[in-house]
């Protein structure tokens, strides 16, 4: 006799999310597992990097900081006898005392965003060496090392796939653990023990007690993570953009657009003779001298431009202006910035980070503390226990998978599938609502996780159907 389908339950929710954490735990863990461990290695990064690459990055002499033009002059003494088609893209004058200017040259063969940076001594132009930088963070060799692994696995865009899924994944089993470790909570005896592990336990109850513990403690740091993580994706990434454009969220940008009229300001401006001189079509190569870097910043200083860490790019082309940026990451943060014209040497463009909109503001600052740069090391030491954890969590769960297999088994068993068929129809189609919006939101969450409502609903069936015919 044709069995008939169970009634709705009020467990079906919990079921799901248990199913839900099993399998993507089982399956994303591993890329979950890498992303942590190498994360952890990268949010110390920025206080390994000076030890690495100390004599590059100190001065060794005590004297007063020569101007920028005398330490821009030297860089390019310096590149044309070790990279001659290098050229100079980017100023980063020394930060205080101690420190090195870093004049940025742009070089074939380097990655993407990346330039070679001569480090040059600001007191007596000493040129310290040169190391490939990346992005506005300055990566030295080392953190962009790191940060490629995390990011890619090397493998290019194909590989960011693996640390998409993995942060977009972290924050969905995160919240899924989260709900469970709540529902054993409020029947839970002893509710400590799932807020401290319990090591009066054995086997399975001692391993599910560090790891419920261990999830509850890093919820927040994974949530964070995660979210944050999603921005730099490529597929995920891509919407967060596109909404934040969409919501009008983004960052301002400085406007370097001079125009045709402004251009010709080369020949007729007060320094034009000092600049070169001559006639200038709009949209040529713009000649760009070591004394200019001087006199943009005495601009930018005096236009709004107050923090140390600075970078000073100069223009490409006569229609285009020059800037100069706040790039202080640390808080509090300094964005300020400023386009300058080189031909009338006045500010054009101003943007402070006051012009920010709110959610500009709190991406940029979680963006920075995922990096470990906002609140230095603590910061750092923050995030390396929060990605120990993680990985921590993913170790626990195999061992509990491995401690929960039959005997004679050769895996553990995994959670009882059918819970979308005991689900009332409304909680059925609010589940599949949910999947197609994450589907189209974070792409590689939906369609794993379409493919495993799927194969749990296919299961299912197959199941009752051979139970019934049987």
């Amino acid at each position: 006799m044709p069995s008939t389908a169970p009634p709705p339950s009020r467990g079906w929710f919990a079921q799901l999310l248990l199913r839900l954490h099993f399998l993507a735990g089982l399956f994303v863990g591993p890329f979950i597992l890498v992303a942590a461990l190498s994360g952890a290695v990268y949010a110390l990064a920025p206080s390994i990097e000076p030890v690495l690459y100390q004599h590059e990055l100190t001065a060794s002499s005590t004297a007063s900081a020569r101007p920028l033009a005398d330490q821009v002059a030297a860089a390019e003494r310096y590149v044309a006898a070790h990279h001659p088609d290098d050229t100079v893209v980017e100023v980063r004058p020394a930060p205080g005392p101690g420190a090195t200017t870093r004049v940025q040259f742009s070089e074939a063969g380097l990655l993407e965003s990346q330039t070679r940076a001569v480090f040059v001594d600001p007191g007596d132009a000493e040129v310290r060496g040169d190391l490939p930088v990346y992005g506005t963070s300055g990566s030295l060799p080392f953190r962009t090392w790191v940060s490629t692994f995390h990011r890619s696995l090397f493998l290019g865009d194909a590989g960011r796939l693996y640390s998409e899924t993995a942060a977009s994944w972290l924050g969905i089993v995160s919240l899924a653990g989260i709900a469970l470790w709540a529902f054993r909570i409020r029947r839970a005896r002893r509710k400590r023990d799932l807020v401290v592990p319990d090591n009066r336990a054995r086997g399975y109850r001692r391993t599910f007690s560090w790891h419920a513990a261990t999830g509850a403690w890093v919820l927040l740091g994974a949530l964070f993570l995660s979210a944050t993580g999603i921005t730099w994706s490529h597929f995920a990434g891509d919407n967060v953009t596109a909404l934040r454009s969409a919501l009008s969220w983004q960052a301002p940008t400085v406007d370097t657009t001079l125009g045709s009229a402004a251009a010709m300001s080369m020949s007729a401006g007060e320094h034009a003779e000092h600049h070169g001189g001559g006639t200038t079509a709009a949209g040529s190569p713009a000649t760009v001298t070591p004394e200019q870097f001087d006199e943009v910043l005495a601009v930018a200083r005096a236009s709004g431009v107050r923090a140390d860490e600075v970078r000073i790019r100069p223009a490409a082309t006569t229609d285009q202006a020059w800037t100069v940026e706040e790039i202080k990451l640390s808080w509090p943060v300094a964005m300020n910035a400023v386009a300058v014209d080189p031909g009338t040497m006045t500010a054009v463009s101003r943007v402070s980070w006051d012009d920010y909109p709110l959610m500009a503001k709190a991406a940029k600052l979680g963006v920075n503390t995922h990096m470990g740069a906002l609140f230095g090391l603590p910061n750092q030491i923050v995030l390396l226990l929060a990605a120990l954890g993680i990985a921590a969590m993913v170790v626990f769960g195999y061992v509990m998978w491995w401690q929960r297999r039959v005997p004679g088994g050769r895996v553990g068993r995994a959670p009882a599938e059918g819970a979308l068929a005991r689900a009332p129809w409304w909680g059925a189609v609010a589940v599949v609502v949910v999947a197609i919006g994450l589907a189209l939101l974070l792409p590689t969450v939906g369609v794993t996780l379409l493919g495993f409502l799927l194969v749990d609903a296919l299961v299912t069936a197959f199941r009752s159907r051979t139970g019934a015919t049987g």
